[in-house]
């Protein structure tokens, strides 16, 4: 039986390079393009395909928001993350949303429908470079709480100590303790490389 595919990206050359490396392939039915997210979600409203092949980078949405928000409505639905670049903190980012699999846009088509066939079998795919990256980027990566993942996004997102208290309702002495937890689990000295290591572990979204 064919495994249903459906793309989305913004970039039209990319959509047709991948239609035309996959149009003869019996074990593939292709089921058409969004250039969106809002485009996406509304085919999703009437159609399941088995796998989507998903840009990281979308004109009105990022794309692990989108694969999140995807996985959430429709679980069954694979989504394999596309990328031009080799970005070890989107890599992270889009397994944590819920991707299957992770794919470089100038993938083989040998590499694209092994990566279909590998995760329509309920295993993860990752490129050759992607599974580099992740491996690399695995090594001391921290293991920090919930509370703290909270509290560093809240730093990253430039708030001062007594505006994290103030919006955690917690105190100040509180959030000073988890401040330097996480400088010292990050192994840094100060904030501005707490928040590009935190990038670089896929902790933050760059």
């Amino acid at each position: 039986m064919a495994v249903s595919i459906f793309i989305v990206d913004d970039h039209y050359m990319v959509i047709e390079g991948i239609r035309s490396l996959l149009k003869n392939e019996e074990t593939i039915e292709w089921m058409g393009h969004a250039s969106n997210a809002a485009s996406c979600l509304n085919f999703l409203k009437q159609y399941r395909p088995d796998v989507i092949l998903m840009d990281v980078n979308l004109p009105d949405k990022n794309g692990t928001e989108l694969c999140k928000e995807v996985k959430e409505m429709y679980p069954s639905v694979l989504v394999l993350g596309l990328s031009t670049f080799n970005q070890q903190a989107v890599i992270h980012n889009m397994v944590d949303s819920g991707a299957s699999g992770y794919l470089l846009k100038n993938a083989s088509k040998e590499e694209i429908i092994d990566a279909i066939a590998t995760v329509m079998k309920g295993r993860q795919y990752l490129s050759s470079e992607a599974a580099l990256a992740m491996k690399e980027t695995g090594k001391n990566k921290p293991v920090i709480s919930r509370r703290e993942k909270e509290i560093l996004l809240l730093i990253a997102s430039g708030l001062s100590n007594a505006e994290i208290a103030g919006k955690l309702f917690i105190s100040i002495a509180t959030v000073n303790t988890h401040r330097k937890s996480l400088l010292e689990k990050f192994e840094v000295k100060n904030t501005a490389l707490l928040i590009g290591k935190a990038i670089r572990f896929g902790f933050v979204q760059p």
